[in-house]
């Protein structure tokens, strides 16, 4: 783990006092921590997240507030250190100013010695508001700099180097919290002090050789010792700098997961009772973007292996800072992981995250991609702004770069796409560009100054270096984002239609689950076009777009509580059509990561976990169309070809067997195939002939001991006069949770189960036939409630 020990240190983490500029509150406060949670946690306002409180909220963000408290000190020569001021904010110790902070992505060390005293010590750090900051710091540049209005309510968060989602977004409640969001202490001047630690691997045939410089101050002439893989060398600091070498002959290598382990060794540099410490895991990552027939590729190589990724974005675990834990934010790696995820994308408008973040990651074998954060607006290149986002950068490549599992660092999110948006850009593009080049070019230079070894892309979605190509639409080189089945409102099938080298964006909405929507919603609000739910759908045109989508394909539900179901069945189709089809063309496709894995607050939206981590039905069909090993069916006219898929390290003898399937659950075989499946997807049989009454069922197995199976519907749900499945369950109370065992008497499609309390199943969304019994486990969150359980299905839920 991340970790550092610094004699006589002071944490002041903790009990803080909060007050508003006007007298009108105060209350106490906890940090790191932010201000709307603490109001709320004190009963001064509402819950954000219920009803419709957000707007009459947002007046905090209006206000300027100050927190305080006392420190009592036995020796001034201390330093202040800070991470996640958030965001404009001025630091006073006993009422001298001795920070100016501008940037909540930042760490900064002051050093209080002209200040601090033996004794009790007053420090304030003041709030100005940030909508009022924000909106100065636009008027104050040379020309307009646009951002986009739809996503953000409080205008004008591109001037501030803070969580750009803070703002709003389409998916995102806009409060523009402020507050401490990460370490806050005291640190002793005297004795030497370990400013940072460089690490780099260097992999060949004769082993790992890992280089670490330790960047000291005070420590000249010292013995600096480092332990790692087993091994203990000493060196003597010199101008500032301790160099080790280490070689590792038989290395243990680190892998995503589903390729291998994930070993991990601890790194310890001590200088004098100072010492850091870091987990590395041994691994080499390349990206390829080699040119070939089609443009060029788009692939991740890891210790030689190419490996296909696939995952999710990430947004912030919460949308109030205060409000996001290790412990949940771990639940909702874990559950990627569970889906067979091996990155996930930290996507520009958030944050870039924990040093425990990351270690998680290390530790699941989670490669991330990470974005620097700016996304979807345009941004300043003025000096000074370009000077914060050089110390941002310099600050976290330094801290986060030692991570087996980063895999990518990425300039931004969309802002070349940006540059088509506005009215400005478009009118004057050629001033817009050299800013953006300005912002880009910065970034860049930044991290290969501080980690010459980075692998660097520009923006997401790009073609690749310098070329400003419509990466939404073509899809021969680069990373794609292709939102034109969600946002044009096309058909599912429109995600066949291109073959993107890597999608790292794409994406569907539903509503969220019902314990979800329990938390924000009165059931007499139980409404899509009820003002609190409306409020609590970010899109423009979502709502609109969900239903105009479920009459396409499914008989209209009655019950809003089956309506809400069936936003997430069609949900887990749309990705599941995308993904099943982009891995048939692997390698020519060597990944794809969907929109999105996680929400911010209760909402409607495109995540495949509620907030609060209970699985949507998209992230339950995850785990099966994310399989290592799997068979998809690719139609082609009136036919299908059945194509295996094999994400393993080693090759996989594979077998399928189609069948022609009637709703009574009659069958015919209509096709077989067999073959050995390595890195490329490989057709094993093509099938056709199916009647209008017949569904294509499919069932494979492989060398690895996958036994598993698919049903295609080639018409629309709709079109299916589905019969009763005479469904029936019973339920039996275990040690860790429920089972319940259910059967069926004719097809059953889509089957679900639901519990009115937090906890999670082990499948959900699954197909039965008659005569067939399935057993579903469902594991409470706390062991001691009991759960009242609703079955749903596909007959049911349009047939009342």
């Amino acid at each position: 783990m991340t970790s550092r020990h610094i004699p006589g240190a002071l944490d002041l983490v903790g009990a803080w006092t909060l007050t508003d500029a006007a007298g009108d509150y105060s209350c106490a406060a906890t940090l790191p921590g932010d201000a709307i949670s603490a109001l709320h946690d004190a009963g001064l306002i509402p819950d954000p997240y219920w009803g419709r409180n957000e707007y009459d909220l947002r007046w905090i963000a209006e206000r300027d507030w100050t927190l305080r408290r006392t420190v009592t000190l036995d020796d001034s020569a201390m330093a202040l250190v800070l991470e996640g001021l958030d965001t404009v904010a001025t630091v006073r110790w006993n009422g001298e100013v001795v920070l100016e902070g501008q940037n909540s992505f930042r760490t900064y060390r002051v050093d209080l010695s002209d200040v601090a005293r033996a004794g009790e010590n007053e420090v304030e750090i003041a709030f100005p508001s940030n909508v009022r900051a924000a909106a100065e710091r636009q008027a104050a540049q040379p020309f307009y700099i646009p951002y986009q209005a739809s996503n953000s309510p409080i205008p004008h968060g591109n001037m501030l180097r803070k969580v750009q989602c803070d703002f709003g977004w389409d998916w995102n409640i806009a409060l523009a919290p402020f507050g401490v969001n990460g370490a806050l202490r005291l640190e002793p001047l005297a004795g030497p002090r370990i400013a940072r630690l460089d690490v780099r691997q260097d992999h060949d045939a004769d082993g790992v050789t890992v280089s670490v410089t330790a960047l000291v101050e005070g420590a000249d002439g010292a013995t600096l010792s480092a332990d790692f893989a087993g091994q203990s060398l000493e060196t003597v600091c010199e101008d500032g700098r301790a160099a080790f070498c280490f070689t590792v002959e038989t290395p243990e290598l680190w892998w995503p997961a589903g390729q291998g382990g994930q070993p991990l060794h601890d790194l310890v540099v001590r200088v004098g009772d100072v010492s850091e410490a870091r987990r590395i895991g041994l691994r080499k990552v390349e990206l390829l973007t080699d040119p070939d027939e089609a443009g060029s590729r788009f692939a991740f190589r890891v210790n030689g292996r190419e490996v296909f990724m696939k995952g999710a974005n990430w947004i912030p675990a919460d949308a109030l800072s205060g409000r996001i834990s290790r412990e949940a934010t771990k639940g909702l790696l874990q559950s990627a992981v569970d889906a067979h995820m091996n990155m996930i994308r930290v996507w520009g408008g958030g944050r870039y995250e924990a040093d425990w973040f990351y270690d998680l990651c290390d530790e699941m074998g989670l490669m991330v991609w990470q974005d620097f954060m700016f996304a979807c607006n345009l941004y300043p290149s003025t000096p000074d702004f370009l000077d914060e986002v050089r110390a941002e950068v310099r600050d976290n490549v330094a801290r986060l770069h030692h991570h087996a599992c980063l895999a990518l660092w990425c300039g931004d999110n969309e802002l070349v796409g940006a540059l088509t948006w506005f009215p400005e850009s478009v009118k004057d593009r050629d001033r817009y560009l050299v800013n953006y080049d300005r912002l880009n070019r910065a970034i860049e230079e930044e991290l290969k100054a501080t980690d010459e070894t980075a692998l660097w892309w520009p923006s997401s979605p790009c073609p690749g270096p310098m070329n400003f190509g419509d990466s939404w639409h073509e899809d021969g080189a680069g990373d794609m984002h292709f939102w034109s089945v969600w946002h044009e409102n096309r058909d599912f099938e429109h995600y066949r239609d291109v073959a993107p080298r890597f999608c790292s964006e794409f994406g569907f909405q539903s509503y969220p689950s019902l314990p979800a929507i329990r938390r924000f919603a009165d059931p007499k609000d139980w409404n899509i076009a009820a003002p609190v739910f409306e409020s609590h759908q970010k899109n423009e045109g979502g709502n609109e777009r969900i239903a105009a989508t479920m009459f396409r394909y499914f008989r209209f539900p009655q019950k809003f509580e089956d309506f809400v179901w069936l936003s997430q069945v069609q949900q887990g189709l749309a990705i599941k059509t995308a993904v099943e089809n982009w891995r048939s063309l692997k390698p020519h496709c060597m990944g794809t990561l969907y929109w999105q894995l996680n929400d911010t607050w209760p909402v409607c939206s495109w995540s495949s976990l509620d907030h609060g981590g209970g699985w949507k039905l998209l992230h339950h069909m995850a785990k099966s169309f994310f399989a290592p090993v799997r068979v998809v069916a690719v139609p082609e006219g009136d036919s299908f070809r059945l194509v295996g898929v094999n994400d393993t390290a080693g090759p996989v003898e594979l077998s399928v067997t189609a069948y022609a399937t009637k709703l009574d659950g009659s069958a015919r075989e209509i096709g077989t195939g067999r073959a050995s499946v390595g890195a490329a997807a490989v057709t094993l049989a093509e099938v056709g002939g199916l009647a209008e009454d017949e569904l294509l069922t499919i069932g494979w197995q492989g060398s690895d001991g996958t036994r598993a199976g698919d049903i295609v519907n080639p018409r629309p749900w709709k079109s299916y006069d589905l019969p009763e499945p005479g469904l029936a369950h019973e339920i039996t109370r275990t040690e860790t949770g429920y089972e319940i065992t259910v059967t069926a008497q004719a097809m059953a499609f889509f089957v679900t189960f639901e519990a009115d309390i937090p906890g999670l199943f082990d499948k959900a969304a699954f197909h039965l036939g008659p005569g067939v019994t399935s057993t579903v486990t469902f594991t409470p969150a706390d062991p001691n409630a009991t759960p009242t359980f609703v079955r749903r299905d596909l007959h049911a839920a349009t047939t009342a």
